[in-house]
């Protein structure tokens, strides 16, 4: 049969920049096998299915493929796949809806729509925790084809850490050099930042920026998950809000995370985080996305 499908880059608000995303809009009858054929097939980063909702009052059932498996939550599929929705339902700014991911309920607020191109924020399912201890330094340096002594936050004295708001990430602060220079070891990557036996994924960081105003540049490589690098990473911004928390004051805090430049796909990510008495009490996470292509396969 012919099903619908659409493509966004998304933390982005120019196409062929961003992080792309495949939609397919007409998913019955497939099972989880044929899903990961066709994840496979479009070979983006991830791939979305758009189910009919268990809840009445929800938007959506979505179920998200990397290459090479299925996640239970992730960013920018949140992101693109609100937009695409909003797109389609006429939706205005302001315009709420809850997409049901394997994690739960996760809530979209629209914040900007015109055209084909949108921008959504939604707030994190879960809160980050720490997701166990984190490598040595010398495991992080051979994984990643750097020194021991490129690892670390002079600034803001951030040591490598492991956290996870649905999905464990090794959160890794290097030098601005090093992030640059970063190349995952296949014979190590896995078994320095793997958790429970599965794949491994690592997301390094330095403060400095190729974008005035900007908090953080980043990078996000998970190879055993079908992902060599990653353009943009929600779901390891919403681990780094653990790590970062307890670094900043009470109050409201807005960070723009930039991402995929090494790539060539400059990406950003808006993350916002409430704290109150030391403790991270929310956080959201928002981004733009904008329709690239739409088709349909025969499946």
């Amino acid at each position: 049969m012919r099903r619908k499908f659409v493509t966004l880059d998304v933390f982005t608000d120019r196409r062929f920049t961003g992080n792309p995303l495949a939609v397919v809009l007409d998913p019955d009858g497939l099972d989880t096998a044929a899903m990961q054929t066709i994840a496979r097939e479009f070979n983006h980063p991830e791939t979305v299915f758009v189910f009919p909702p268990a809840e009445r009052a929800h938007r959506a059932r979505v179920r998200i493929f990397t290459p090479a498996r299925e996640l239970p939550f992730a960013g920018h599929p949140t992101v693109g796949t609100a937009v695409l929705l909003a797109l389609r339902d006429g939706a205005a700014a302001g315009h709420e809806m809850v997409l049901e991911e394997n994690i739960g309920p996760v809530r979209c607020k629209v914040e900007a729509i015109a055209g084909e191109a949108g921008r959504v924020r939604f707030a994190l399912p879960q809160l980050p925790a720490e997701a166990g201890a984190a490598p040595d330094d010398a495991t992080i340096a051979a994984a990643l084809s750097l020194t021991q002594g490129e690892i670390g936050d002079a600034v803001g004295g951030l040591r490598p850490a492991r956290w996870s708001a649905g999905l464990p990430y090794s959160l890794v602060p290097l030098t601005a050099s090093a992030v640059a220079r970063c190349r995952p070891d296949p014979a190590t990557f896995d078994a320095a930042f793997g958790t429970d036996g599965g794949p491994g994924a690592a997301y390094v960081f330095c403060r400095e920026t190729a974008a005035p105003g900007h908090a953080f540049h980043a990078r996000m490589f998970a190879p055993g998950m079908g992902i060599p690098e990653d353009p943009a990473t929600g779901s390891a911004v919403a681990a780094f809000a653990g790590m970062i928390a307890p670094h900043l004051r009470d109050g409201r805090h807005a960070l723009a995370i930039e991402q995929g430049y090494e790539m060539g796909r400059p990406s950003l990510m808006h993350l916002t985080l409430e704290i109150a008495g030391g403790r991270l009490l929310s956080a959201s996470i928002g981004g733009d996305a904008i329709v690239v292509t739409e088709g349909t396969m025969a499946a």
